[in-house]
């Protein structure tokens, strides 16, 4: 079981895809319940991981640090292997991924419109989230990689808005054009590392690959590669000015689609720059550091006043998110141990706390059947459970202590202070900026006087509240008790900082 599980949680969803293509395309709700079965199973074993995962097992350089490991020849005459693990720093995306997956299937049970190819997308998007998190071969970690791009261009552009054709072809040229990058210092990496796709091995190398006699195109091997490797991931992140296909996917996307991206798909690109090129370049890490950061604080800012100036509720969380993943970028490029344990730990709360925001703007514009903030007013005095959830998610979203928001956030800050204070100050004005958008969107749709337009609105359902309340659990959880998380990504993190700081 420990040698198998993560393959069965990454290929058991595209298992259910495969059987959903022959079931008949009449039968929804047989259709509905198979895809939450096969979306189930990793979510049951990635619990079980979260129990038996050895939280004692440090390391990143070697297969020590990495547990349920696989590692099985696949193309040998390249090198290629089917080379799978876990540690600290996928654990919990895993997790995540698994979670989010079970919910927005339920989430997705009102669509409607070519259910099979709905549902047979959205697992097979599963398959390739969780493939690129457990992945310690590059080109199995660059498949899967690809394996997200088609679903989710589909997804947006079949089941999307009405500008959904445009998202969805931004979307995909954008990433597309990030994993060229990638694919170009793979290559890089295979032919000057002696021919191997391996992290490990990779890694290992770290000192011959930082040589300042190896160039490439004239310049330092090392510099130019991780810049290559940097735009791929925060194109996806997505980082400033790489961040302008995201708004339009988010608004055109389907609520449970639009969950995932933010949720999961941004995640990737910090995830990659943790897992692959920190610890393959950390000289060059330490060179870059200073302007990572300050991209993080751009990103923080310039999210934070792009949010304040929309009127779709949806876009607001959309740019909400690009702000909030500034954090992530500000605390990994510390290189200190708090910075970088905050980083992962926001990556895995920020997915948790806009997934229910995500899901909340869902609930609204089902009812209303748009989403424009100076259009409600009013509306806790007719729905006031879903109110008080959106207040949860809103707040936790600010920053609330005593809510996963927080401490991460806080996380950030210490680390960050202790590298640059002035950049540090800069990235807590977000924290102004964040409160003064939602509290002033809370104030225009939740209080007020009521819109008599909406004095009917139903509350939220049982189907709707099992997506959140789990969630809303978790934001609670660890807002009061972050160490489950923390104790599990700790020494991982450390590590990585170690791996920089003393290289």
């Amino acid at each position: 079981m420990e040698q198998w599980v993560l393959t069965l949680m990454t290929f058991v969803p595209l298992l259910g895809a495969a059987v959903i293509t022959f079931l008949p395309k009449d039968q929804h709700n047989l259709i509905r319940w198979t895809a939450a079965a096969f979306a189930a199973v990793p979510l049951l074993l990635a619990f079980w991981v979260w129990q038996t995962f050895n939280r004692g097992m440090a390391g990143v350089d070697d297969l020590a640090g990495f547990q349920y490991v696989v590692r099985l020849d696949w193309i040998p005459a390249y090198h290629i292997q089917y080379f799978v693990g876990l540690d600290g720093l996928s654990a919990p995306m895993v997790l995540l991924t698994a979670l989010l997956s079970f919910l927005c299937i339920f989430a997705s049970w009102g669509i409607t419109k070519q259910l099979k190819g709905y549902f047979a997308l959205f697992l097979l998007l599963e398959t390739g989230m969780m493939g690129t998190f457990v992945s310690l071969d590059f080109i199995l970690f660059y498949v899967f990689w690809e394996v997200m791009l088609l679903p989710m261009y589909f997804l947006i552009g079949i089941w999307g808005g009405p500008r959904r054709e445009y998202a969805a072809i931004k979307f995909f040229l954008y990433t597309l054009a990030g994993s060229v990058l990638m694919l170009v210092g793979i290559l890089a990496l295979y032919f000057q590392g002696g021919q191997t796709f391996s992290l490990l091995d990779l890694m290992a190398q770290a000192r011959n690959f930082a040589d300042p006699n190896l160039t490439i195109f004239g310049l330092n091997f090392a510099r130019v590669i991780f810049v290559a490797f940097f735009i791929g991931f925060a194109i996806k992140v997505p980082v400033w000015p790489f961040h302008t296909w995201l708004p339009d996917a988010h608004v055109e996307a389907p609520t449970a689609i639009s969950v995932i991206l933010a949720g999961v798909l941004l995640k990737m690109g910090t995830y990659g720059l943790m897992r692959i090129s920190l610890p393959i370049f950390p000289g060059a890490m330490q060179y870059f550091a200073y302007a990572i950061g300050v991209l993080g604080v751009v990103n923080i800012l310039y999210g934070a006043y792009c949010a304040m100036a929309q009127d779709d509720l949806k876009k607001l969380v959309a740019y909400s998110s690009v702000s909030h993943m500034g954090y992530v970028m500000l605390g990994m490029a510390a290189l200190t141990g708090q910075g970088m344990t905050g980083a992962a730990l926001q990556m895995f709360n920020h997915g948790t706390i806009t997934a229910m925001m995500f899901l909340l703007v869902g609930v609204l514009y089902d009812r209303a059947h748009h989403r424009q903030i100076n259009g409600f007013g009013g509306i806790g005095t007719v729905m006031p459970i879903y109110t008080g959830i959106a207040m949860f998610a809103f707040f936790a979203s600010m920053g609330l202590p005593g809510l996963s928001g927080f401490i991460a956030e806080l996380m950030v800050f210490l680390g960050a202070f202790q590298s640059w204070k002035l950049l540090t100050f800069l990235a807590a004005l977000g924290i102004i900026l964040t409160a003064g958008y939602l509290l002033w969107m809370i104030k225009r749709v939740f209080l007020g006087p009521l819109n008599e337009k909406y004095a009917n609105l139903p509350e939220i359902n049982g189907r709707e509240l099992f997506t959140l309340v789990p969630i809303g659990v978790i934001v609670l959880y660890l807002g009061v008790q972050p160490n489950p998380v923390i104790d599990l990504m700790d020494d991982a993190t450390l590590r990585l900082v170690q791996l920089v700081t003393t290289f």
